[in-house]
C-alpha cells in the first residue's frame, strides 16, 4: 500500500526520502574514537611517547648582530705636492710592509742632494787639514771649530733633503690587501690626497652591542661564533678582546670588541655578522622541547605520575635550543614527561607510555 502511494509522488520527494534514509543510517554506523589514531575509547589509557629529565651540559648564549673592521686600516695619501712618477701595484694587491708603492718625481730635490753632499765632502776635508795643523800652532783652535760647525751644517743639509726624498716615495707601512687605486703616472698630488687603502684582514675585528644586563656574565677570552648571510655554511670563530669603559647611557648597551681568525680572507670590512657568544658551561636539566605546552604566561608539561596517569606540573622553563629546553624549577632528574602526544591530555587521565627516549646531552649550539 505504501509502495503505491509513494509512487504517485513527484520524483523529487523521492529522491529527498531516499536521501533522508540513507542519512539516518550512516549516523547509526561506530565511528572511530576521540583518541585518534593512538586513542583509546572510554577508560582505557591513552598512548603517549614520553622522555626522562636529563642532567646535561648547558652553555648561556647571547645573540647579537655585529660589524667587522680590518685589525689595521689607513688610506694612504701623498706628503707633498708633486707629480707621480711611478706606481708599483694593481688594484687588489697583497703587499708586505715596506714595499714602495708609489713614487713621487723628486729631480729638484735629488740634485740639491748631490749640491748638499757635495759641500758636506770638502767641508769634511777642510776641518780634517786643519785638524792636522792646529797642533803646530800656525791655525788657531777657533778656526777649527768654525770648520767643524761649517761641515756640520753641511751634513745636516743633507740629511733634511734626504728626508725631503723619502716622501716622495710612498711605502706599505704593514702588510695588507690594497683597495682601488686612485692616481697614475704623471697625476699631480697634493698634501693629503687619497692614493690607495690598505687593510690587514688576516685578522679582524668584529664590534656588537650588549645589553647591561649581560655584563656579568662577560669575560675577557670568551668564544664567539660568526655567520655571514654570505656564506650560509660557514662560521667564523673568535673570542672576545676587549669591552667598551662606557655602557652607552641612552641605549643601556656596552659595546664588546672580538677578534676572529680570517686567513682565508673570506670577510671584507665593513660586513654584518650574526654573533652568537657562549658565557660559561654547567650542567643543567632538560626536556625535549615538545614536551613544554604554554598557556599565557604559564609553562607546563604532562608528567607520568606513579599510577600511570597524567599530572599537570607548572615548570619554569629557561634557554631552548636544539630541541631542547632548559627546566629551572618544577622537575626533578629521572622525571619522566609526556613529549608527543601531550595535546590531548587532560589531569588524571590514564596513560600508556609506548616508547621512553633520553634527550641527546650536548644540545646543538645552532
Amino acid at each position: 500500500m505504501l509502495f503505491n502511494y509513494t509512487t504517485k509522488l513527484p520524483r523529487w520527494a523521492v529522491t529527498l526520502v531516499v536521501l533522508i534514509s540513507l542519512i539516518a543510517g550512516c549516523s547509526k554506523s561506530p565511528g572511530p574514537s576521540a583518541g585518534g589514531a593512538r586513542g583509546a575509547g572510554p577508560g582505557l589509557p591513552i598512548s603517549v611517547y614520553a622522555a626522562p629529565v636529563t642532567s646535561v651540559p648547558w652553555s648561556d648564549r647571547i645573540s647579537a648582530i655585529g660589524t667587522t673592521a680590518a685589525n689595521e686600516s689607513i688610506t694612504l695619501t701623498a706628503k707633498v705636492t708633486e707629480n707621480v712618477a711611478r706606481v708599483n701595484f694593481e688594484d687588489g694587491d697583497v703587499v708586505e710592509a715596506g714595499a714602495i708603492l708609489v713614487e713621487l718625481s723628486g729631480r729638484a730635490e735629488v740634485a740639491a742632494l748631490r749640491e748638499a753632499q757635495s759641500a758636506y765632502s770638502d767641508a769634511e776635508r777642510q776641518y780634517k787639514r786643519l785638524a792636522d795643523v792646529v797642533t803646530q800652532g800656525t791655525v788657531t783652535r777657533a778656526a777649527l771649530d768654525t770648520q767643524g760647525a761649517t761641515r756640520d751644517q753641511a751634513r745636516a743639509r743633507s740629511e733634511a733633503i734626504r728626508a725631503r726624498l723619502s716622501d716622495r716615495v710612498i711605502t706599505a707601512p704593514f702588510a695588507g690587501v690594497l683597495g682601488f687605486r686612485t692616481v697614475s703616472p704623471g697625476t699631480l698630488v697634493t698634501p693629503g690626497t687619497a692614493i690607495a687603502t690598505l687593510d690587514d684582514i688576516e685578522t679582524l675585528k668584529l664590534d656588537f652591542s650588549l645589553p647591561e644586563t649581560s655584563l656579568g656574565a662577560l669575560k675577557l677570552g670568551d668564544p664567539i661564533t660568526g655567520r655571514s648571510a654570505a656564506f650560509p655554511d660557514l662560521t667564523f670563530p673568535g673570542t672576545v678582546r676587549s669591552l667598551d669603559s662606557r655602557v652607552d647611557p641612552l641605549t643601556r648597551a656596552l659595546t664588546v670588541r672580538a677578534r676572529i681568525d680570517n686567513s682565508a680572507r673570506a670577510l671584507k670590512p665593513g660586513m654584518l655578522l650574526v654573533v652568537e657568544l657562549a658565557t660559561g658551561s654547567r650542567q643543567a636539566l632538560a626536556v625535549p622541547e615538545i614536551s613544554v605546552l604554554q598557556l599565557g604566561d604559564e609553562a607546563y608539561v604532562f608528567k607520568v605520575g606513579a599510577k600511570q596517569t597524567a599530572e599537570r606540573t607548572v615548570v619554569q622553563v629557561g634557554a631552548r635550543r636544539g630541541g631542547l629546553v632548559e627546566i629551572r624549577g618544577g622537575l626533578s632528574e629521572g622525571d619522566l614527561v609526556v613529549g608527543e602526544g601531550n595535546v590531548k591530555l587532560r589531569p588524571g587521565l590514564p596513560i600508556k607510555v609506548l616508547e621512553a627516549q633520553a634527550p641527546s646531552s650536548e644540545p646543538s649550539t645552532n
